[in-house]
Order: C-alpha cells, then sequence, then structure tokens
C-alpha cells in the first residue's frame, strides 16, 4: 500500500483558499455552487452527500460485482451503503472533512488522490463515479483509464459512473466552488459529460460499454474492463 500525505489544493474539488465545501459539509444549511468559468452556477446538494443511500444509488450498486472502491465517496454514503450489500468497499476523497466525517462513522474512507497509489491496485471488482465525479482531473479519459487499472486484475472487473443528464453534454473547464457568504473555493479543473461523450470517452481508456439505465432524473452507465 501507498502511503500519500499530501493532495495538490488545485487538483481537489472545492479545495484551497477558504474552503468552502468543507465548511458546508459541517454546515448543510448553507448554499453552495459549483461557478464555471463563464460565471454560470450549479447548486451543490450538499445534503444528498451527508444522506443516507437513496434508491437509484442501490439500482447502481445492485450492479457492483466484487470489492467496491468509491472514487470521490464524500461522507461515505456509498461506502456504507456498499457494506450492507455484503461488498468489502474502500471509499477515496481528497477532502479532509468528508473523510473525516466518514471514519467517524467508522467508515473505511482515505484521503487521497485517485492519481496517486492505491490500496489494492487491480483487484477491484467494481470502481464507482457517481454524483458527477465524473469530472475529477477535468480529463475524462485519464481518469477512466484510472478506473480500469483498478478493475484490470479482477476478471470481471466493472466500472460504474454517473453521467451529466445532458446527454450530448461535453466540457472540460476550470472550476471554483463557492458559498452563499461568497466563500470560494481555488480554481481545479473539472468536466461534465453527458452519455453519448462519455462511451467515446470509454472506448478510448479501453473499457467495453455494458448497459446504461436512468432512475429519476439521473443517468448510469456501465462498463467493463478489458484484460
Amino acid at each position: 500500500m501507498t502511503t500519500v500525505t499530501t493532495i495538490e489544493p488545485d487538483r481537489a474539488f472545492g479545495g484551497g483558499d477558504l474552503e468552502p465545501y468543507d465548511r458546508a459539509l459541517v454546515d448543510p444549511d448553507r448554499a453552495l455552487y459549483l461557478v464555471d468559468s463563464d460565471g454560470t452556477r450549479d447548486t451543490i446538494d450538499v445534503a444528498k452527500f451527508l444522506a443516507s443511500a437513496d434508491v437509484h444509488d442501490g439500482q447502481a450498486l445492485s450492479r457492483a460485482r466484487g470489492p467496491v472502491i468509491d472514487l470521490g465517496c464524500g461522507p461515505g454514503r456509498l461506502v456504507h451503503a456498499a457494506i450492507l450489500r455484503g461488498h468489502v468497499a474502500l471509499g477515496i476523497d481528497a477532502s479532509v472533512v468528508a473523510v473525516r466525517i466518514a471514519q467517524e462513522q467508522g467508515l473505511p474512507v482515505l484521503r487521497r488522490s485517485i492519481f496517486q497509489g492505491l490500496p489494492g491496485e487491480g483487484t477491484w471488482g467494481t470502481a464507482m463515479l457517481i454524483d458527477g465525479n465524473i469530472g475529477i482531473g477535468g480529463d475524462p479519459v485519464e481518469l477512466l483509464k484510472r478506473c480500469a487499472e483498478l478493475v484490470l486484475g479482477h476478471g470481471h472487473g466493472r466500472v460504474l459512473a454517473e453521467t451529466h443528464p445532458d446527454s450530448s453534454r461535453n466540457r472540460v473547464f476550470e472550476a471554483t466552488v463557492i458559498d452563499d457568504l461568497g466563500r470560494s473555493s481555488l480554481p481545479f479543473p473539472w468536466a461534465e459529460v453527458g452519455i453519448h461523450a462519455l462511451n467515446e470517452h470509454a472506448a478510448a481508456a479501453g473499457l467495453v460499454f455494458i448497459q446504461t439505465w436512468v432512475q429519476g432524473d439521473r443517468t448510469f452507465v456501465e462498463y467493463a474492463s478489458v484484460s
């Protein structure tokens, strides 16, 4: 297992400067927004991150195979749900506060960068990118390649991702997170990807499309690794 002690703040969602994301995790009544380079704001539902997994999350987890690694896990709701379903599970997140909240609940969550060494490299059965986490790092192909590495040795490795609700979306941009008090994070690279572009990115990353499904207003897709 590789020990990682530092995470570049400018690569982490909502990290650096006044840390509005971490602050919102302990004060979820704060309004929080993802702001792109042209000033467009999208509301971030922090309460969902802190809640238990919902039925839509459960449908995604029903496709999981073997041990599960949740990338960008936040306070760990999917890690908890995966364990309740009988999976060995691990969560990875860059947020100090999210990891602390998860660990205080006894959940196996580590503060790491996805792009650095992780426990169990190549042995995970399922890698999950939920809640818009396909955006991590601002390079969907490289992110999906990283997921493929994590599950490559399992034999039936799967990547489960949630797409942007706009099926035609395919944007990479510099984002910041701000709250309703005007506190801002440092800029970080981010991506928003709908199902059409995501399938192209997955193919470029060496993943094979299995299925897609819609739950409420959320769209999910499953890929298999090619060993």
